[in-house]
């Protein structure tokens, strides 16, 4: 991949031409969450639904996860922690990344087939502009260190990484090793809320919080490291 994500403002600009299919489906979808199954968007009742699936606990949540990135009705962080007090800090973080993992490559092979105008009805305008700045700098190196950042959403850096050249097996790395810190640490904090540790609690959030303001500040020298 190289220094620049879209060849040229023209490519972009022609890219408007074609149809927004899977932004008609997405909002369908949303709308339809929101009106008849707003309790997908409340991680307690998450966790006690998938609970009740027994032995099938894992795959439910695998299955939860995945669709996380899909429909982003709640933080896939949120869903980690709930996956740490499910089955434990490693178990958890292991369920947590395969589903993400899962729902990225979804949401990037959608972008491909579908293009850029469906992508720019599902992301905001901000987050298209920061996502173009940053790739165009910096390529790879850029995009992991937006996967480090757990405020650039799942689905909308998938969806835009769809439209470039990168390839689905590249992405799976960047999504593995970009969100697994941030993910272990929501599972961490969610095993020792289940403890009721919540100094450790307290603690876990407060290195998240610290870690990601870090790589926000530095992201470019970040990159250019690790590229």
């Amino acid at each position: 991949m190289t220094g620049r994500l879209f060849d040229s403002p023209a490519a972009r600009n022609a890219a408007l031409l074609r149809v927004g299919v899977v932004a008609v489906a997405a909002a369908v979808l949303a709308v339809a969450v929101a009106a008849f199954a707003p309790r997908l968007a409340d991680p307690a009742w998450i966790r006690s639904a998938v609970e009740s699936t027994g032995p099938f606990a894992p795959l439910a949540f695998v299955g939860v996860q995945t669709l996380q990135v899909i429909l982003a009705p709640i933080p896939g962080q949120a869903l980690a922690a709930v996956g740490g007090y499910l089955f434990g800090t490693v178990a958890g973080t292991a369920y947590s990344m395969v589903g993400v993992v899962a729902g990225s490559a979804i949401v990037f092979l959608l972008a491909r087939r579908f293009g850029r105008p469906a992508v720019e009805r599902l992301v905001a305008d901000d987050a298209l502009a920061r996502f173009d700045g940053v790739a165009d700098r910096r390529g790879v190196a850029g995009l992991f260190v937006l996967f480090l950042l757990p405020v650039f959403p799942d689905d909308a850096l998938c969806a835009l990484a769809g439209l470039s050249p990168l390839r689905l097996r590249t992405l799976v790395v960047l999504v593995a090793v970009g969100r697994l810190p941030t993910f272990a640490l929501a599972a961490a904090a969610g095993r020792n809320a289940g403890a009721a540790n919540y100094e450790t609690v307290a603690l876990l959030v407060g290195v998240g919080v610290v870690a990601s303001a870090v790589v926000y500040r530095y992201r470019d020298e970040l990159a250019a490291r690790v590229g």
